[in-house]
Formats: C-alpha cells, sequence, structure tokens
C-alpha cells in the first residue's frame, strides 16, 4: 500500500515515510490503537547493529561516544555511555510554561516512533513501540510548552518526553499527574536504560514543532471553512452580488486557491432565492471584503495547502543526527533537526490566520453599517436604545489587531546557543505555538460576524437562501437567539466560536482543506 492504513475505526498502522494528514489529525483526538508496520523493523535493527559494531570497534562517533554541541569533540569512555545518554535526557529538561495540550502530544508520540521507525536513528525498536505504548493507553508525558529555539532538534521539550521512559519526568495518567516511573508502570513497562545514541536519538527532531504547527494548520482550515460560511451569510444579508464569484474571472487569472474558493462560495451558494430578486438593487459593486473573497481567501488557501506538503513531509521525516546509513555502515552528521523548513511554514499560516479574520471582521463591520448594508444600525430594533452588536465588533477588531502582531515572522529571530555552536536557530516552536491563539482569536472573530449575518438575514425572510446555507442558518439559530434586544452576548460569543472551530462543514468546504485530501 502506498499510505498508512486505517484497518478499522479504532486502528491505525502507521507506515513510516507515508503518514498522511488525515491520519494524524484522527490520531491526535485520541481513542486510536497505533501500531508500527512489521516492514520497518528491519531497518531499525538493521541501524542498531551498525551502531553496536561502532561501539564495539571503538570507533570515536558523534553522538555515541563523544559529548554533544560544544563538547563534541570530548570522547566517553565505553563504561559511561549509558550514563552520557542518561545524564544528556536529564539536562536538556529545562522546559517551563504549561503543557502541551494532549492532541499535540499525542502526535508528538506518534511522529517521534516514525521518525525512529525510519531505520536511520539506531535505537532498539522497542523504544519506538514505548512511545505507542504510552500514546494507545492515552499516558501522556507532561511536556512544558516553552524552551525550545527549533534547532538542534526541539531539545528540551523532547527531553522532558524521554524523561517518562527513563522513569524520571511526569506523565497524565487519566488525567492524574504521576512521575515517570509510575506512567511506564501504567504500561507495563520497566524504565529504559538508554544505550549508545538513544538518548541523543530522542532529544534530536523537530516533532514538537511540527505538532504544534499541525494543531494549527488544522485549526486553520476550520476556521477557513467557517469564515467562507460567514461570508456568505454576509453576502445574502446585505443582498450582495455573486457575479465577483463567476468562475471566468478566476479562471483568466489561474490562482489554484481563487479558482478553488470561488467554487465553492457558488456551490454554497447554489439554488438561493435571494440573489436573483434584486438585480436592479443600484448597488453597483460590494466592498472589498465581499466582492474579493475568493482573491484574498485564495490566497491563504494556497499558503494552507503548501504548509500542509511541508507538514506532512517533515511529520515523517527522520530529523535526528548523526544519522546511520545502514548501506555503507556510516554515521554521517548533519543538520536535519533545524527546523526552517516548520518555522517558514508555521509564519505563512499565521499569515493566512490574521487575513481570514482582518477580512472577517471587516465584514462585520460592514453588515452594522446601515449606509453600506441598508440594515439596522448595529443591526438592533430600536438602535440607541440599545446597541446591538456594537461592542462585539470593538472585540473582533481587538482580536484581529492582536493577530496582526502575532503574525509578524518569527522565522527570521535567531539568537545563537551553545557557546555560538548552534549560532542559527529557527524558533520554529514558538512560531508554530502562537498558532493556537491565533486560531482561538480567528474563530471568534468568524463567530462573531457569523451570528451578526444570520441576525441580518432576519430582518427580510421572505426568501430563502440555498439549501447549504439555510442549513447554517438553522446551525446558527440552534446555538444562539436572535437579538431582539440588548442581553448579556459573551456567552453566544463563544458558543459561535466553537461552531467556527469545532462545526462539520459540507462537502465543497471539505474537498478545499489540504488535509483532507
Amino acid at each position: 500500500m502506498n499510505s498508512s492504513q486505517t484497518s478499522n475505526a479504532d486502528t491505525l498502522v502507521l507506515r513510516p515515510g507515508q503518514v498522511s494528514l488525515a491520519e494524524l489529525r484522527h490520531l491526535a483526538a485520541g481513542g486510536v490503537h497505533l501500531s508500527l508496520d512489521p516492514a520497518a523493523l528491519a531497518g531499525m535493527q538493521a541501524a542498531l547493529a551498525t551502531v553496536q559494531t561502532i561501539v564495539d570497534q571503538d570507533q570515536v562517533v558523534y553522538g555515541i561516544n563523544t559529548g554533544f554541541g560544544k563538547l563534541a569533540s570530548t570522547k566517553i569512555a565505553h563504561d559511561h555511555l549509558a550514563d552520557l545518554q542518561r545524564n544528556l535526557v536529564l539536562s536538556h529538561s529545562v522546559g517551563t510554561g504549561e503543557p502541551l495540550p494532549d492532541p499535540v502530544v499525542r502526535m508528538v508520540l506518534a511522529t517521534k516512533a516514525v521518525s525512529l521507525a525510519r531505520g536511520h536513528s539506531g535505537v532498539r525498536p522497542a523504544l519506538a513501540d514505548a512511545l505507542l505504548q504510552l500514546a494507545n493507553a492515552d499516558v501522556l508525558p507532561v511536556i512544558p510548552a516553552k524552551g525550545s529555539v527549533g534547532a538542534s532538534g526541539d531539545l528540551a521539550p523532547l527531553a522532558h518526553l524521554a524523561c517518562v521512559l527513563i522513569g524520571e519526568g511526569q506523565a497524565k495518567v487519566r488525567g492524574r499527574v504521576v512521575s515517570g516511573r509510575e506512567a511506564m508502570a501504567a504500561v507495563g513497562l520497566a524504565p529504559f536504560v538508554l544505550g549508545p545514541k538513544e538518548g541523543l536519538a530522542l532529544l534530536n527532531g523537530t516533532q514538537v514543532s511540527t505538532a504544534l504547527a499541525l494543531a494549527g494548520l488544522f485549526a486553520a482550515e476550520g476556521v477557513f471553512a467557517a469564515a467562507l460560511v460567514a461570508g456568505c451569510l454576509t453576502l445574502e444579508a446585505i443582498k450582495g452580488s455573486v457575479k465577483p464569484f463567476d468562475a471566468r474571472i478566476h479562471a483568466a487569472r489561474g490562482q489554484a486557491g481563487q479558482i478553488a474558493v470561488a467554487a465553492a462560495v457558488r456551490a454554497l451558494l447554489e439554488g438561493s432565492a435571494i440573489d436573483p430578486s434584486h438585480p436592479h438593487c443600484g448597488r453597483v459593486q460590494d466592498p472589498y471584503s465581499i466582492r474579493c473573497i475568493p482573491q484574498v481567501m485564495g490566497a491563504c488557501l494556497d499558503n494552507l495547502t503548501h504548509a500542509a506538503c511541508v507538514l506532512r513531509i517533515e511529520a515523517n521525516a527522520a530529523s535526528d543526527n548523526p544519522l546511520v546509513f545502514t548501506d555503507t555502515g556510516e554515521v554521517i552528521s548533519g543538520g536535519n533537526f533545524h527546523a526552517e523548513p516548520v518555522a517558514f511554514v508555521a509564519d505563512i499560516i499565521a499569515l493566512a490566520l490574521a487575513e481570514i479574520g482582518a477580512m472577517s471582521e471587516r465584514r462585520l463591520s460592514l453588515l452594522l453599517d446601515p449606509v453600506l448594508s441598508g440594515l439596522p444600525p448595529f443591526l438592533i430594533r430600536e438602535s440607541g436604545l440599545n446597541s446591538g452588536f456594537m461592542i462585539a465588533q470593538v472585540t473582533a477588531a481587538a482580536l484581529a489587531a492582536e493577530n496582526q502582531c502575532l503574525a509578524n515572522p518569527s522565522s527570521v529571530t535567531s539568537l545563537p546557543t551553545s557557546a555560538n555552536q548552534e549560532d542559527h536557530v529557527s524558533m520554529a516552536t514558538y512560531g508554530a505555538r502562537r498558532l493556537a491563539d491565533m486560531a482561538r482569536n480567528t474563530a471568534v472573530i468568524v463567530g462573531v460576524e457569523a451570528m451578526s449575518a444570520a441576525q441580518g438575514m432576519e430582518f427580510d425572510r421572505s426568501l430563502k437562501s440555498s439549501r447549504l446555507i439555510e442549513a447554517q442558518f438553522a446551525a446558527i439559530r440552534e446555538r444562539v437567539a436572535f437579538l431582539e434586544q440588548d442581553r448579556y452576548l459573551a456567552p453566544d460569543i463563544e458558543t459561535m466560536r466553537l461552531w467556527a472551530a469545532d462545526s462539520v462543514w459540507p462537502t465543497p468546504l471539505i474537498a478545499c482543506l489540504p488535509s483532507h485530501q
């Protein structure tokens, strides 16, 4: 088979090098039994044998019998090799901050196992199996979110993961934080005594940055889809024109994302009775936040599609150092741990999230402006006595501005570490970690727009929109009521944030999303 396979709803066989984004999304949610493709075993055993030959012959090879980083020229005696690996793990467990979310930790465990199983790390297969045993039992290492610069691997966070394997550190068992030793016992394992190179193989790698970026990508896809729905609702509420979504316009430019977004909007609005009802309304052109949805959201989609491609490769990568090549018996030191590819795509996901939110906030402002929308001021009867959605738009504007600050690129920020041995770093871990905040902000903005657009549509229900948009209108009304007069809106905003973040979207939208393809 040319990809990992889901044998049934609860079992996933991970094929190193071929794990799909859909499978990573699935396992991140939990409740999936993971195993490695048995075909990976031979390559792992061959790499392990290569490392053992180096040890037996007392060859001096970085990471096997030397110090690390600036201390790479220090040779370590044979009888201290186990101490070397243990000390490496303990000394690098210096993370700080809140623990990483459970879905991210599940992806870290899975992608680290996949990386080790590529057969270039020289570790015992039992280590990779142990990572999946932890994931299968939902025994999740407590990994502090901060402390990695995204080069030489995600050293600190991966050290906290590795600590659990040696009986140190902490993990969550059924929501309760326990010691690493208790966590290993919970899955029926004794703590490992690490062999040559095993500690380094566990610590080197981009799995934390990649898992955080994947979580950001998945969240960005959700709010992207929600924003297309919200945009359609707004278009219908203001009786905007569908002519700018004509396929010929977008074919003339040729940008793939733009073409796909225009097609998705046409599919969402197909069968609407609202658009044909106002051919001579006097509106010449809609504002850019309506008219240029394909151009702006299409560019966002192109960026998300590129990010998805890079992250799928990285999730399957052998990214520790040095790497073992069994065909020649060589162990070669390189730099696959440098997370620059992840840093770059985290930055473009951030740009997409900021723009999705910025466009949505502008459409929200449009809805509230009676001159532009033709709707009651701030979408409320008896405005003046009632403020309607006035201050909800202020919240959206605040979050859009916050996202614009957060979207500043992190990949251009580099501080040298390890006495200048590691003189350029990627900052991918922070770049990916901020995406969760940005996605949450964008979900609030889009949710407020959708709630406001549904309010706007209610001022004239003489005609119905399309089947798909009416279904979304109904879904919103199941969650929040029409705003007849001012009320406590914070719960409604949170409800609509969840609508934007967690809804299952119609097929025309799912077909756009790169991780679903």
